[in-house]
């Protein structure tokens, strides 16, 4: 019975030693705390990310229209262009 006691009691121990090497090497609670400072972050500069992907979005359209105004400048089929020749070709 004692010997049993022992046996559990080192278990324990031996249990409790991993729990704390673990806790030390990876710390769950100081994960959590980066990630919710970070979805805060995220979260309050929403905005911002918004705006920035708005600019992206009208600039890349304005860039595409320019394109295709280039390309039917450019294209001889069109009603606009008649018969003028293009001087890059």
């Amino acid at each position: 019975m004692r010997e049993e006691l022992q046996q559990s009691i080192k278990r324990l121990v031996n249990f409790m030693n991993f729990a704390q090497s673990f806790f030390r090497r990876k710390n769950p609670f100081k994960e959590l705390a980066v990630t919710l400072i970070s979805s805060l972050k995220g979260m309050l500069t929403i905005r911002q990310k918004q705006k920035m992907i708005k600019y992206r979005v009208n600039y890349h359209k304005y860039q595409l229209h320019k394109m295709e105004s280039l390309i039917a400048e450019s294209n001889e089929h069109t009603f606009l262009k008649g018969k003028n020749l293009n001087q890059l070709r």
